[in-house]
């Protein structure tokens, strides 16, 4: 049996292409997440891996990052699928696990897209380094300035002071 997993990261991104290739793939049953690839909790695919469980069915997913951007977590989820018989298909990167060379090339892409996150993460990174040297910092500009900020010291003060002789 063929179960489809789909994963859209945010509320905004439609899940429609992912379930129209998953149908054409030939799935009888499919999953969507609409939730980030960092989640642990996915329960659309806690799902479909309790259907995909039994030895040759396959589950299907149009690309490898659907599934997760770690590499840990894909290939303990490869291990868990293996485990039970059951072959994991991306469709868009042609990968196949019940072949030998389908299990090998499984495990690239998944190296490149955690390669490629930790470049955006050390970029993001420096960009925030470079701001903070240059006397910027992230979040809301202030709402009020600094004379402002004064006047509203005095008159706290001011208040407080005469609280207290009251």
């Amino acid at each position: 049996m063929r179960i489809g997993y789909g994963r859209v990261s945010t509320r905004d991104q439609h899940p429609e292409a992912q379930h129209d290739a998953l149908t054409a793939a030939g799935c009888e049953e499919i999953f969507i997440d609409k939730a980030s690839g960092k989640l642990a909790s996915r329960p659309e695919l806690s799902k479909a891996l309790l259907v995909a469980n039994r030895p040759k069915d396959q589950l299907v997913v149009t690309k490898l990052d659907r599934l997760g951007r770690s590499l840990e977590h894909l290939i303990d989820l490869s291990k868990t699928l293996h485990d039970r018989g059951v072959d994991l298909v991306v469709l868009d990167q042609g990968i196949d696990t019940s072949t030998a060379v389908g299990r090998m090339f499984f495990q690239i892409p998944g190296s490149i897209a955690e390669f490629e996150h930790a470049l955006m993460s050390e970029r993001t990174r420096d960009g925030l380094a470079a701001a903070r040297a240059r006397g910027r910092t992230g979040g809301q500009k202030p709402k009020l300035g600094p004379r402002q900020v004064q006047l509203a010291r005095h008159r706290h003060l001011s208040a407080a002071t005469a609280k207290m002789e009251a």
